[in-house]
């Protein structure tokens, strides 16, 4: 595949201007989990490889039919990344305004009757996500935020965990399985170091879900190694407008292609220091 085509400049923009565009995201991203959720049971119990492809394939095509061209009206200074040219950046993207999405969050929980799955869409400007929706067909569910503005379940303000003791701290994480063996020890590591530091430790997949759960206060941090933005930018975004703190593993503010950790501000410098300690 080529190489992402330069995006022309963006005129400059405000907290009014990004959130004038999140009505019609969102409204995309409803129209793409309806489509999914119309293929959804669940029933489903895929007993091989080629079970899950014969669903994922086609499911992907018609989730993507339309979007970029309907984005592209949106904000058409910003122009679209796929996952597949994002992932051969392998790091932070070209400067600009890129829409970044992951048109099926969760398509192996989908494939098996699982319920966390739906849609992420997200405008990044200067490797910094500014505008994030997540909408969960199953409850019908919007997430919502624009950087500086604060971030919203269906409408409501979402607010981070207050707590300040990490050894109370529900703490997730999540891996994508193709990491190196030196990558794997690492992951290991890094999860043993911290059911020694917190109350609960859980590795879960798609990585949004996780992360809306920092926004919404359910859980207390978030963590992965080397995470994609179409993976974890609308997440980002959410739990830090709830209030959380986003950073790399060495405590600088968390850009694209660096390793993760978002955490209620109360328990974000001691997860900090497990986890700085397992490098």
């Amino acid at each position: 595949m080529s190489t992402p085509a330069t995006p022309t400049p963006a005129t400059p923009s405000t907290v009014t201007d990004d959130a004038a565009l999140l009505p019609a995201v969102a409204e995309i991203a409803e129209r793409i989990g309806a489509r999914v959720l119309a293929r959804y049971s669940p029933d489903a119990r895929p007993a091989t490889r080629d079970d899950i492809m014969s669903v994922f394939g086609p499911m992907e095509e018609e989730a993507a039919e339309g979007v970029q061209a309907a984005l592209a009206a949106i904000r058409p200074q910003a122009t679209w990344l796929g996952e597949d040219e994002e992932e051969k950046l392998q790091g932070e993207l070209p400067a600009g305004e890129w829409w970044i999405s992951d048109l099926v969050e969760g398509a192996i929980n989908h494939l098996h009757g699982l319920t966390e799955w739906g849609t992420t869409i997200t405008l990044v400007r200067d490797n910094q996500p500014v505008l994030g929706v997540v909408h969960q067909p199953i409850g019908n569910v919007t997430y919502t935020a624009v950087r500086g503005g604060g971030a919203y379940r269906d409408g409501t303000r979402l607010r981070a965990s207050a707590k300040t003791d990490l050894k109370v701290a529900m703490m997730t994480t999540s891996q994508d399985g193709g990491e190196d063996q030196a990558q794997r020890r690492h992951i290991g590591k890094a999860f043993a170091a911290m059911l020694d530091s917190a109350l609960l430790v859980r590795s879960t997949i798609p990585t949004t879900f996780p992360l809306l759960g920092v926004a919404t206060g359910q859980y207390d941090a978030y963590w992965q190694f080397q995470p994609e933005m179409s993976g974890v930018g609308a997440g980002v975004l959410l739990a830090t407008e709830a209030g959380a703190i986003a950073t790399d593993l060495h405590g600088r503010p968390w850009r694209s292609g660096a390793d993760l950790l978002v955490a209620a501000p109360g328990v974000h410098a001691a997860a900090l220091n497990v986890l700085s300690s397992t490098t």
